[in-house]
């Protein structure tokens, strides 16, 4: 071969490797073949998330800083494989549906440096994580998560603080453009594309800090994530303040998974509603003993401060109280009477009871009354007193109520876990108050019903931020990643303008239907009923609807809905479905289709509306009855902060 043509040959063989090394972008689609996820491998690694052929996501650019090497900086590709799953999965507290399909098509990318990214591309969504393969501990410094938009999309977003937080702010819409570098907003983080919705959030958060998202330059927004705290001082009797934090965001297993970045998809607001993928991508819990955990509704004395009245004796922190709240449980079939803070003997001091109090009798009484107790106590003084959850356990109680844990660095997700694990082993409920919202911990261990995180009633004790403008958000962000202690039931109902803080007899802004909607909207595992019960007492017609509702479903059917303006939600249990609708601050009418019946069944439907007043007097209400069948049609009428619900009853 002469010179003139080795040099083509190997012109060529450079020409060939160039093609091969530059044309390292990988496709997998969804099953359905809508969604499509190309991955770029070059100097970086990105990716891009394309809907229907239009693009959502444009550019992805994740990585992963360890102490002393950069997983996912000139990736070196080992292997690429794919294959599918398809499995139904029966969730322990089923909050939407009692099946789930996971059906996914899934890439493994396998790198040099003993790491792998997985992708997996469902019909409503898309995930990806780190996996490692390393011997020993590893120290990340921090982790990449660009995302840039294919546009400037309204977002609707929880903005909050950095490494301290309550997690209460409420959901606004905004501009992603407007959304800067300086701003922080907590998962998950819902994007109005027009032409395809989308929600970001994370699954499967084990031994690592919860993920954050802030503004970027243009259409970016980027991930954040808490320092480790290294040193932390008293701040009060139930936090504690980080006064020196670590370079580093966690310390943790070099062989392991990290958390799922979640993409929800879906082309119309009303279908992202049912998307449980945090539940199917978080890990399967190593416990099957589940007959032990039963969800279900809760009395709770705090919001109202146990101001009942018409008794006998002094209302307050006391036994006689207490003894009420489990009549009224009993009286109405509710599992559970939750004892707030106020039950012990200070907050710090969680190890007995006030000298008010009678537990071991209180625990006598409600099981006589086949009901439960739960305790509440914060997190620090759970922490200082190693003892307590044994000794919940030992005084016969259900479950605890964990709260002001305010934090996400990983020392606090894994306290979360430790609680969650312990309390397990022992057969107790949990509740996290002063929380994070749902990461899939519920999925690992079912016994964590609820979880706060949220601008709840609570919030018109004395702000009066808890509005109808910011519940019809919820249903596609907060609530749609897992289980919300909202803590509805108001009795005393108004609207804005006439909203005063009271501690003692707080109201609620929206009407007393769209009160009674958020029983079915809301999905909690552990339901409160807020108000007092000596107004429940005299609200029998209120009160008897409210208790009938169900705490876990068989079937959701989203029937109209759009994020910051309306919702309104079939839901099935055995044979009885229930529908609640809530509006924003507009007038809205809208028509039920019971086209999602049986065929050949008919339902007695009891149907609570809006007053012909309720516009003015919050608390107007109308009762309907009357029967249906597949192939009715009702118009209903919602008035401005308002809403229905009804119950169907099979004949």
């Amino acid at each position: 071969m002469n010179m003139k043509k080795l040099l083509i040959v190997r012109l060529a063989l450079s020409l060939i490797l160039f093609q091969s090394a530059a044309a390292k972008d990988i496709a997998v689609k969804s099953p359905n073949g809508k969604i499509t996820v190309t991955v770029k491998l070059a100097e970086e690694i990105a990716f891009s998330i394309n809907y229907r052929k239009q693009p959502l996501l444009e550019k992805g650019i994740i990585s992963l800083a360890l102490l002393n090497e950069t997983l996912g900086e000139n990736p070196k590709l080992i292997s690429s494989k794919t294959h599918t799953i398809e499995e139904v999965l029966y969730p322990v507290i089923p909050l939407k549906n009692s099946e789930l399909r996971n059906h996914s098509n899934v890439l493994n990318l396998h790198f040099q440096n003993d790491y792998q990214l997985e992708f997996r591309v469902f019909d409503d969504g898309v995930s990806y994580r780190f996996i490692t393969t390393k011997q020993d501990e590893i120290i990340v410094l921090n982790e990449t998560s660009s995302y840039q938009l294919a546009d400037n999309y309204k977002a609707y977003l929880s903005k909050t603080e950095r490494t301290f937080s309550n997690y209460e702010h409420i959901y606004a819409p905004v501009w992603i453009q407007d959304f800067t570098k300086e701003d922080l907003a907590v998962l998950p983080l819902f994007l109005d594309a027009q032409r395809a919705k989308m929600l970001i959030a994370e699954a499967d958060l084990h031994d690592y800090p919860a993920m954050f998202l802030e503004g970027g330059e243009g259409n970016t927004i980027q991930g954040w994530f808490p320092k480790y705290p290294e040193e932390t001082a008293a701040q009060s009797d139930r936090r504690l303040k980080i006064t020196k934090e670590a370079n580093y965001i966690a310390q943790t297993n070099g062989s392991r998974s990290f958390p799922w970045r979640v993409f929800a998809i879906a082309e119309q607001d009303k279908d992202i509603a049912t998307n449980d993928l945090v539940y199917i991508l978080s890990s399967p819990s190593q416990f099957d003993n589940f007959d032990w955990i039963k969800p279900g509704q809760t009395s709770w004395e705090w919001w109202h401060a146990s101001n009942i009245y018409g008794v006998d004796f002094k209302a307050g922190y006391n036994t006689e109280t207490y003894k009420y709240y489990i009549d009224f449980a009993s009286d109405y079939g509710l599992a559970y009477v939750l004892m707030d803070e106020g039950w012990s003997l200070s907050v710090s001091d969680i190890s007995k009871p006030n000298p008010d109090i009678d537990l071991d009798e209180l625990v006598r009484y409600a099981k006589e009354k086949n009901v439960k107790i739960i305790l509440w106590a914060s997190w620090l003084a759970v922490e200082n007193n190693p003892a307590f959850i044994e000794q919940v356990k030992e005084i016969g109680a259900a479950g605890v109520k964990i709260d002001f844990m305010d934090r996400s660095d990983q020392w606090m997700m894994n306290y979360y876990e430790r609680i969650a694990k312990k309390a397990f082993e022992n057969e107790l409920l949990v509740d996290f108050h002063g929380s994070i919202s749902p990461r899939g911990l519920r999925r690992t261990y079912p016994n964590v019903i609820s979880f706060e995180g949220v601008t709840g009633m609570e919030q018109n004790k004395g702000g009066g931020h808890d509005t109808p403008n910011n519940r019809v958000i919820l249903p596609f962000t907060r609530n749609l990643v897992g289980p919300m202690d909202y803590t509805p039931g108001a009795v005393k109902s108004v609207h804005p303008k006439y909203w005063r803080a009271n501690w003692y007899n707080p109201m609620s802004i929206g009407t007393r239907a769209h009160q009674v909607a958020l029983f079915v909207v809301f999905e909690s595992g552990l339901q409160m009923l807020a108000d007092n019960p000596s107004d429940y007492y005299k609200e029998k017609e209120y009160t008897q609807f409210i208790t009938d509702v169900p705490t876990t479903w068989d079937e959701t059917v989203v029937l109209g809905a759009q994020i910051g303006e309306y919702y309104v939600v079939a839901k099935r249990k055995g044979n009885e479905w229930f529908i609640g609708g809530i509006t924003n601050d507009k007038n809205r009418d809208f028509e039920i289709d019971f086209s999602f019946l049986d065929k050949g069944k008919e339902f007695s439907m009891t149907l609570f509306k809006d007053g012909i007043n309720a516009d003015s007097y919050a608390t107007d209400y109308k009762v309907i009855k009357k029967n249906i069948q597949l192939g009715d049609k009702m118009l209903i009428k919602m008035v401005k902060n308002g809403g229905f619900a009804a119950k169907l009853t099979s004949k």
